[in-house]
């Protein structure tokens, strides 16, 4: 929890409710941290229901870690999850922020309408089934 609050700070994301936070962090489907001699570095989640709809949630990396291809490792576990458990056609989202769109164009998510923001892709089920 507080390695969490620690980077959300370094990214300019502020704090949250203490209680609040546990809660979410407890609620995920799914958590990732990465870590350099014991310490998190980066992390990300997915929220959602886990039949229907996955959000792809906190994908952060310290500032000093970025530009490192970390980020990559993070969303690389982030999607074998996906392939381990979304259903064919579950909708997997996520809200990019600014200046990195293109990094979540290469697991293939596209831009929505101006009128519904954020990223998307439709999955194509179990890689068994490919």
């Amino acid at each position: 929890m507080d390695e969490y609050q620690r980077l959300r700070d370094a990214v300019g994301w502020g704090n949250v409710n203490r209680q609040a936070t546990e809660q979410a962090l407890g609620n995920a489907l799914y958590s990732v941290t990465l870590t350099h001699r014991g310490v998190a570095v980066g992390c990300g989640r997915i929220v959602g229901d886990g039949g229907i709809y996955f959000y792809i949630q906190d994908i952060i990396v310290l500032p000093e870690y970025q530009r490192r291809r970390q980020g990559k490792r993070i969303m690389d576990a982030v999607m074998g999850y996906l392939e381990r458990h979304a259903p064919a056609n579950a909708f997997i989202g996520l809200m990019a922020a600014t200046g990195v769109k293109s990094f979540y164009e290469m697991y293939g998510f596209a831009e929505r309408p101006a009128d519904r923001p954020g990223m998307f892709r439709i999955w194509p089920g179990p890689r068994e089934g490919r």
